[in-house]
This record gives C-alpha cells, structure tokens and sequence, in this order.
C-alpha cells in the first residue's frame, strides 16, 4: 500500500497521535492507514466526510457507498428491518426470494441464479469453488495486477497482492493490451493469445482450466478497459477449453459504467458467473454470485455452501434499497452525465497543465496516468502519490493504482454533481502545480 501513514511522515496532533499509538498497540500488524497523513473522521453525509473539527472533505475515492455516504433511505430501510427481524436464510423470508427476482432481472437472461455471501471476497472464493466443481478443472487465469479478495483462495490469484503473498501454482497470468502498448486493432488478437497460452500450459501440467476470472474495468491493473470487446476471444478460448468465465463485478458493478448497469455488458459478453461485493449494499457487507443454472446446480447439488450472515434480512433491506434507488432516480443517467463533465475537465487540465500522460474511464471509475514521458518509474510513482497526499490536504480524496502505483485512482460515489467535479478539478490543478514545482 504505497499512499500510507509511515511514522515520521507528517507533524500530527495530539489527539491523532494518541489514536494511533493505541492503535499499534491493539490493531494487528497488517493494517494500514492511508495518506501520508492519516484522516480521522466522525460523520458522512452524501458526498462528504467530516473530521472531528467538522471540517469537510469531498469523497472521489469511495466505491463502497455507491449511493452517497449514509444515505437516508438505505438506513431507514436497515433500521425498519433490524428493528423487526434479522435472520438467515434457512427460514422463508419472502423479500429475500423479491429481491433476488428484481437483482437477477437486471442480467441477461442466461443469468437466472443467485447465491448471497457477505464480501466480493467471499463472492470470488465461491465462485472459484464454483468452477473447479463444474469444470472439473483446477487452472484459473488473471490479468498481470489483479486483485481479487483476501481469502487464501482468492490472494492466492491476485499478483497486485505483491511478491510476499505466493500465487497459486495453478495460477496463470495474462497480460492486458495496453499496459503491454498493444495498439488497439490488435488488443483482440493479443489477449487471447495470452489466454491460449495459459490455458496450453495449464492442459500441458495435467493442472486443466477451471476458470478466466476478471474484473471487468480492470482497476487493480490501472484502469486498462479498452477497446471495449478485446476479452472476447479470450472467453471463447476457455470455454472450448471446459473452463468457466467469472466476471468480478465488485467495483464496476451497479452502474459503475454508467452506460450498463454490469461491465461486463461493455465487452459484450455474456459470463458463465458474475460476482458482486461493496457497492451492494451502500457499505452494509453483502455480496453475491449471480450465475447460469447449469453450474449453479451442479455445484448445489454436490457441495454445499452454507454462510449463516450471507443473505440475512438485513442485509437484504440494504441491497433492496439501493437498487430501488438506482432504477428509480435513474443513477445510471447521472453517472454519464458526470463522467462527461469530468473527462472533459481533465482533458482541458491536461492540456493546459504539465504531468498528465493519459486519461482511460469508464463511467465515473478514471485512470489518470501521472508523470511526465522523460520521467522514470520511480519519479512518476513520486508525482502521483505527491498529487494525492496535495489533494488530501486540500480536503479532496482519491488514491493510485496500476502496477507502479503512478495513477490516480478516482471513482466517486455515483451521486456525483457537476459542483463536486468542479471542486475536484480546482484541486488536481492546483496539487499538479505544486507538485511539479
């Protein structure tokens, strides 16, 4: 996690201090804070967090509260339920068989079943269960930087986790297109070839091919999501292969894309399984994988999965409600609208101002490479987390990504207006230019 709090790093206050030195003396030693100076906050209202001086700052970074933080109606509807009834789904609860009826009808078709779980980490652990059971395969292949949860199946096929955490001997990187400077006429031809490898050697092992699992805005890899359709041969490859196509949907999902509702529907596909995760349930820990019949069946049959949370009723209430928030207030419409007015401030900053390589976005999810071409990998990972730590400061929150951590990662709530895009783009200028000088 490069944008952390290292000791030393910032001058802090006394109450700040005192809170992570509890902090380290209770708290595991794998968390992290972000920034090089750390947030403290108390309260979120829709776009904002406030810290404990009550000083605002604006959120372009929180893929989790889709709607907006703390969001009235979600936390009406939880507070109702929770209220009344919270329990699992062994009892007949019929807002749970509702609302898998409204989440499944906004698939294709060939995507008619859902199993609830609590996290996207959960979702992709399941779903890789899902596969192996149903292909009889073992091989799963991803793209060079993903990240896929936190289980030890799914670390184990997340590369972005770092060389510390082992990758699966049945694991099998494909590299993207574009971090590769692969012209877009040839992405198509070159992904799948990738793929064809990986499957190949996977055959050659005795090892087979379980599954192709992607995040479909490939945001761990930097936001490389163009053209759109390249995946496709790639799809086909594993299925003549017997493998499974699991699309992660945990940040793209729910409208992320602006254009669909899942990001697999820009690439044009349709995927065998499709996990959900954050966004869900506005920031209430509830996942799913949505999936063909065929190995949703299979796999129930012979296995079980049983997850006393995934699924509960309150849970379900929070789920409900944001979708109903999304088809009702038309987000989708909204998150066009921002983008368009984001992509074009950014292309009239980069224009205008130096340490702007490249703008890559789908809906309101944006890579933003920074740097200057003269400049090394280690100067423009500086640059960027410089720009980052300005805008922090500044009271605005995004972080980086890619596999050089030298872009900016920028995916605000989906309730984005054009005032808060204005705010952010005064920022970024601004952080460029201290940055660069």
């Amino acid at each position: 996690m490069p944008n952390r709090y290292r000791p030393g790093d910032a001058e802090l206050s006394e109450r700040e201090a005192e809170l992570i030195a509890r902090r380290d003396a209770v708290l595991g030693a794998s968390y992290r804070l972000q920034y090089r100076k750390p947030v403290h906050f108390v309260r979120g209202e829709g776009m904002w967090l406030y810290d404990p001086d009550d000083r605002p700052y604006l959120d372009f970074y929180n893929n989790v509260p889709s709607l907006g933080h703390c969001h009235p109606e979600v936390n009406a509807a939880m507070a109702e339920q929770a209220a009344r009834l919270n329990a699992n789904t062994r009892y007949l609860e019929p807002k749970l068989v509702e609302y898998a009826e409204r989440l499944t009808s906004t698939f294709p078709p060939e995507l008619d079943r859902v199993v609830f779980t609590c996290t996207g980490s959960e979702s992709n652990d399941l779903a890789l269960r899902i596969a192996r059971l149903a292909s009889g395969g073992e091989g799963v292949i991803v793209t060079s930087y993903a990240y896929h949860g936190t289980s030890a199946a799914v670390a184990a096929v997340s590369p972005n986790l770092g060389a510390a955490v082992n990758l699966s001997p049945y694991a099998r990187i494909a590299r993207l297109p574009g971090p590769a400077g692969v012209s877009d006429a040839d992405a198509s031809g070159f992904f799948e070839a990738e793929v064809r490898a990986a499957i190949a050697d996977l055959q050659r092992r005795g090892i087979g091919v379980a599954a192709l699992l992607f995040d479909s805005i490939f945001s761990s890899d930097g936001v490389w999501i163009d053209p759109p359709g390249f995946i496709a041969g790639a799809v086909e490859a594993v299925r003549e292969a017997g493998g499974l196509v699991i699309s992660d949907e945990v940040q793209p999902g729910f409208g992320r894309t602006g254009a669909h509702m899942w990001g697999f529907e820009r690439h044009g596909i349709v995927p065998d399984l499709v996990t959900l995760g954050k966004p869900m349930g506005n920031g209430f820990p509830i996942g799913g994988v949505v999936g063909r019949r065929s190995p949703m069946e299979k796999f129930g049959n012979t296995a079980r999965y049983s997850n006393t949370f995934a699924g509960n009723t309150v849970g379900i209430a929070a789920a409900d409600a944001v979708l109903t928030i999304l088809q009702r207030d038309c987000i989708l419409e909204s998150v066009l609208a921002a983008s368009a007015l984001l992509q074009a401030g950014l292309e009239r900053i980069a224009s205008e101002t130096p340490g702007i390589r490249a703008i890559r976005n789908a809906g309101l999810f944006f890579g933003v490479d920074i740097g200057l071409d003269s400049d090394s990998a280690h100067q423009r990972r500086g640059r960027a987390l410089d720009v980052v730590n300005l805008m922090r400061d500044d009271g605005v929150l995004i972080s980086t990504t890619s596999a050089n951590e030298d872009t900016l990662k920028i995916r605000p709530p989906l309730i984005c207006q054009e005032e808060h895009v204005d705010l952010f783009l005064r920022s970024l200028r601004k952080a460029l230019v201290e940055a660069s000088s």
